[in-house]
């Protein structure tokens, strides 16, 4: 089967989560740079990687790279490109998005435009038509300018990936999904550990973590564009993606997952959610303020997206309510708090020094996942 060149974006600071994803589900990773990992890979794959990578935005299948600092080299580049390897007669083809960094070429628009033109003057040659009909397969293209280098991929993915089919209903700023899970993989977090998020919104975290524990696939239950290459990918090949995946969810679990909002709203859509996603079993969702936060047992994780200032509530409330959050964690006995948020203050408003501040790109928004890791558990002699 033909190896792919395979490209998939992420958030910004947590591209050594992906490839560490990657390199899990058995593929080789080539290359690591600011919010993408560039990995090999065959038709199965796009279908696996797809399906299981929870920290990946999409999976992209490189066409090819050159150099262009004129349109008129963008054009011929384009038009050098192998297209007919991957576009029918009948495909839709268009490219989708065009990103430009330290670029003579900068607007994505005319980037589009000149590299629409030049596929179809490629196109017309090959199947020796003057017209595309375009009421087959979708073939979006992606393209990233940077230093002049001009990458070229075909988007298999469609809608974003931390799209997992169960967010039907949200909170007014909730946390993707696929970030949620790569906060979640930072941590030493395992299924069999307590996980509380006291701000759990639409309850993207708890249900995140519950499908981590159960080893259930984020992408089982969605669909792909590249479903419809069957030319490129074989039906069966997604039919085997999706066996594989639906063979390891484990069943029989115990879990202490646990999620609490002062909205009385925002715990009826996370249970209904939690039960979209397969999981609703697994976790205890409450209304209940963080002032109430406690627990009987030791050694649990507090893993939260609480209020920034910029979205649900006045700056003024954070110092309080940072505090509480602090408070409320030290009264608790050998646990962990990790925590994401764009307010600059946090350690001081929770009275706690970090063990480790990594910075984090939540859409264009800089935002710090604090750690502060407890004692590990004493090991149970068998």
């Amino acid at each position: 089967m033909k190896t792919y060149e395979l490209i998939a974006p992420c958030h910004f600071g947590l591209e050594a989560v992906l490839k560490r994803e990657i390199i899990d589900i058995g593929y080789d990773v080539t290359l690591v740079e600011d919010g993408r990992v560039t990995f090999t890979g065959d038709a199965e794959a796009i279908c696996r990687a797809n399906i299981f990578l929870r920290s990946a935005e999409r999976i992209l299948l490189k066409v090819g790279s050159f150099m262009a600092t004129t349109y008129e080299e963008l054009f011929q580049g384009t038009k050098a490109l192998p297209l007919d390897e991957f576009i029918p007669a009948d495909g839709r083809f268009w490219v989708t998005k065009a990103a430009s960094v330290k670029s003579r070429l900068f607007s994505p628009s005319d980037i589009q435009s000149v590299m629409k033109k030049a596929m179809v003057e490629k196109l017309k040659e090959v199947y020796h038509t003057e017209w595309f009909e375009e009421n087959g397969a979708a073939f979006p293209f992606r393209v990233f300018l940077l230093k002049d280098q001009v990458t070229v991929a075909l988007d298999t993915t469609g809608d974003s990936l931390h799209k997992r089919g169960y967010r039907k209903l949200t909170a007014k700023a909730p946390i993707a999904e696929n970030l949620a899970a790569s906060l979640i993989m930072l941590t030493p977090w395992k299924g069999d550990r307590i996980l509380v998020d006291p701000f759990c919104g639409s309850g993207t975290f708890p249900i995140e973590a519950a499908m981590m524990a159960a080893n259930i696939a984020p992408g089982l239950k969605r669909d792909f564009t590249a479903m419809g290459w069957t030319h490129l990918i074989p039906e069966e090949e997604w039919k085997y993606a999706r066996e594989e995946a639906g063979d390891g969810i484990i069943t029989d679990i115990k879990t202490d997952i646990q999620g609490y909002d002062i909205d009385d709203k925002m715990v009826e859509i996370s249970r209904e959610n939690a039960r979209l996603a397969g999981v609703d079993h697994l976790i205890h969702f409450q209304r209940r303020g963080v002032d109430q936060l406690s627990h009987n047992k030791k050694y649990g994780f507090i893993i939260t997206n609480p209020p920034y200032g910029e979205r649900l509530e006045e700056k003024e409330k954070l110092p309080s309510l940072y505090r509480t959050i602090g408070e409320r964690f030290k009264a608790l006995d050998c646990w962990s708090l990790y925590l994401i948020t764009a307010y600059e203050q946090a350690e001081e408003a929770l009275g706690l020094k970090a063990a480790k501040n990594r910075k984090i790109y939540n859409g264009m928004m800089k935002t710090y996942f604090y750690q502060f890791p407890g004692p590990k558990p004493a090991l149970h002699k068998g």
